[in-house]
């Protein structure tokens, strides 16, 4: 029996393609080079930093600059601009509000940075009764391993194999399988080019959040 509900955040509660694209596209362009479309943003934001900054730049720019200090530069420019393009995917705030309502916990396992997750959620008030929130840098390890996920589900007081995640990656799949849990596939996220979420060996691909919400509504019996 399902007790509590762990997600992802960029591409699985948040859209935040817009922010990070535009951090990624502030180095880019200021090397001279053209800025990368809405269509490679949307398939390669949940690679994080480093996936960005290779898709606009060729590797004999990265290694005359490197490739820290462009992320530096990157990440320097996101903090400054976290929420400026930043939303919820439609569905997300009724979603969090009826697990809010219905007493279920639920919190957030991603692998972006601390310094950047919480101010970005502090901006947010949807975030107000997230339990638990592991970032890349919390623990020593981070998704694909299964440790961020225990970690959440023990800071939550509910046993691993009684929670789902929810993500939109692979590595949020491994994660989560690893970690004894339930797992579904974020259909609506930044599914990567070439990517299939069926072949992600999930309990299940959701296409929309409103159909995540339905899913969770059926789990836990007895919820309005």
């Amino acid at each position: 029996m399902l007790k509590a509900v762990l997600f992802d955040l960029d591409g699985t509660l948040l859209d935040t393609a817009g922010d990070m694209g535009a951090a990624a596209n502030h180095v880019i362009t200021g090397l001279g080079l053209n800025a990368l479309p809405d269509e490679v943003l949307a398939c390669t934001t949940s690679d994080g930093s480093y996936a960005l900054l290779r898709a606009g730049i060729p590797p004999a720019l990265i290694e005359r600059h490197g490739l820290e200090q462009l992320r530096d530069r990157m990440l320097g420019f996101y903090r400054m601009n976290l929420c400026h393009h930043t939303q919820p995917y439609a569905g997300v705030p009724e979603l969090l509000s009826w697990l809010n309502g219905n007493d279920i916990p639920w919190g957030v396992v991603t692998n972006k940075p601390k310094a950047l997750t919480e101010p970005l959620l502090a901006d947010l008030p949807l975030f107000s009764r997230c339990g638990i929130t592991v970032s890349a840098d919390t623990l020593p390890r981070k998704k694909p391993h299964p440790a961020p996920l225990l970690h959440a589900a023990a800071h939550l007081g509910v046993a691993a194999d009684h929670c789902v995640y929810v993500g939109d990656h692979r590595r949020d799949i491994e994660a989560g399988l690893a970690a004894g849990m339930r797992t579904l596939a974020a259909g609506w996220g930044y599914i990567s080019a070439g990517e299939d979420p069926r072949q992600w060996q999930s309990h299940g691909v959701m296409e929309s959040v409103s159909a995540l919400t339905h899913w969770l509504k059926t789990v836990f019996p007895g919820r309005c």
